[in-house]
């Protein structure tokens, strides 16, 4: 199987190229913005680098958030521009989950998991996993003073917690202050893309039904209407 993963949701762009049960190829750059520029040449990059075009594919693996708006928009719109040119499947992975993915087995042996992303306001975005990374909670969205509620909820996913993520470091202090034992990961910070296509390996089946891709915003769009009901501004 053949998986071309990317992402664009948070303050990096990366993509990569899953053949025969491993990662062939990947590129990964950290940026805050530019992901439009520099994800297709990305993608050129890893498909040339494996000898791979767009026919030879059996599925697009791409994160749908949450994360920046901006980015999520550019990756699902490129998502769904190459699945319609070379009638591609797509398969959505979470930005929280693609995180989670990428902590280490020793860390997470005797712990809960707790993914905290930066989502450039007062909240953060935060799930709780698992040691065996099955879900504990659902997305949220919430303030770092409120992350405890996660670590806490009677199914044996308390002390300890490893927490990882681009907003791991305000959410340790939070828990410690809580009286909470909380360990920063040493996973990477955002999602990655080779993460994104082993994750849509073991999920997807060609057998499954084809399912549309749809963002996971968790708060409102920092839009609004002008009062003169003009053009939407971000």
């Amino acid at each position: 199987m053949r998986i071309l993963g990317f992402d664009t949701a948070t303050s990096a762009c990366s993509a990569a190229v899953w053949e025969d049960g491993r990662i062939a190829a990947r590129r990964f750059e950290p940026m805050s913005r530019g992901q439009s520029e520099r994800l297709m040449p990305m993608v050129r990059e890893v498909l040339s680098e494996t000898g791979v075009d767009f026919p030879d594919l059996d599925l697009l693996a791409v994160t749908t958030g949450p994360g920046a708006f901006t980015g999520l928009r550019i990756g699902l719109a490129a998502a769904r521009g190459m699945a319609l040119a070379g009638d591609l499947a797509c398969f959505g992975v979470t930005t929280l989950d693609a995180v989670a993915a990428g902590v280490s087995e020793h860390e997470r042996k005797k712990a809960s998991v707790l993914v905290v992303l930066d989502s450039k306001r007062a909240e953060v975005y935060a799930q709780a996993f698992r040691p065996d990374l099955r879900p504990l909670s659902g997305p949220q969205a919430l303030m770092p003073t409120d992350l405890a509620a996660l670590t806490a909820n009677g199914e044996g996913y308390g002390d300890p917690v490893v927490v990882a993520g681009d907003g791991a470091g305000q959410a340790v202090e939070a828990l410690k202050d809580k009286g909470i034992e909380a360990v920063l990961s040493t996973a990477p910070g955002v999602p990655d893309a080779a993460t994104v296509a082993a994750i849509a390996a073991r999920r997807w089946s060609p057998d499954q039904p084809a399912e549309p891709l749809r963002p996971l915003y968790l708060r409102p769009p920092d839009a609004k209407a002008s009062e003169n009901g003009g053009r939407i501004r971000p």
